[in-house]
């Protein structure tokens, strides 16, 4: 029996949050913003989210859209306080000019989080080098998962690079749970797992009537089921 899929949905709020726990979600991914591609919600969102639930929380670090760490003084502030609000797991993950790791900014942001579980997001995908990238982040406290499609155009396109880097699992910076996310659909699901890759992110594929409605419990418990039955 393989073993149980990790499903991460995106939540903006509780009723999301609710919903997609009680389809069946293990984790949420908590953003506001998305025409922004999801930013950083307020430590009063995060709380009130995770009083109506109890599944694993992962905070968005990121004030701007695009993928520079922008105002840094911020983010460290958008991290105290979340941090004091019980805040635990986050994702965050920032670019130089160049298409590098801005590894400064990371390091500074991670020094905030007292050791607590964080995902490097899609900037993996806008990378120069995805596998600079990795090596230069890997041994940063708390790093346990990279949120990938394998390109930037998503996992139709990104699909061969997933199947090489999870053939690659256990390697020096390839230590870390690949995290599929990104024009993923239900018909990627049977070759990804088959390959090994045993977690899932959902945005707007939780929302079949669009961004401006709720999660739907039903959407996320198909998608449960096709990862339960892979």
């Amino acid at each position: 029996m393989s073993k149980r899929a990790v499903l991460e949905v995106i939540a903006l709020d509780v009723e999301d949050a609710v919903a997609a726990q009680a389809g069946g979600a293990d984790r949420l991914e908590l953003v506001t913003d998305m025409a922004a591609d999801g930013l950083t919600p307020s430590a009063r969102t995060f709380a009130g989210i995770s009083a109506a639930v109890d599944i694993s929380l992962r905070v968005m670090l990121r004030l701007t859209d695009g993928f520079a760490a922008g105002d840094l003084d911020g983010l460290v502030r958008a991290a105290r306080e979340l941090r004091a609000a019980g805040a635990e797991e986050f994702v965050l993950g920032f670019l130089d000019t160049g298409g590098g790791v801005d590894l400064r900014a990371v390091e500074r942001v991670v020094g905030e989080l007292d050791g607590c579980a964080w995902t490097f997001h899609r900037a993996i995908d806008r990378a120069a080098d995805r596998d600079a990238l990795r090596k230069q982040l890997d041994g940063l406290p708390g790093l346990d998962t990279y949120l990938t499609a394998g390109s930037a155009a998503g996992v139709d396109e990104g699909l061969p690079t997933l199947l090489a880097e999870a053939a690659r699992s256990g390697e020096p910076g390839y230590e870390q749970q690949l995290l599929v996310g990104g024009g993923l659909r239900l018909d990627h699901v049977p070759r990804l797992r088959a390959a090994g890759l045993n977690a899932f992110h959902i945005g707007g594929a939780a929302r079949p009537e669009g961004w401006t409605t709720p999660v739907s419990t039903d959407a996320v418990a198909r998608w449960r089921a096709a990862l339960d039955a892979g």
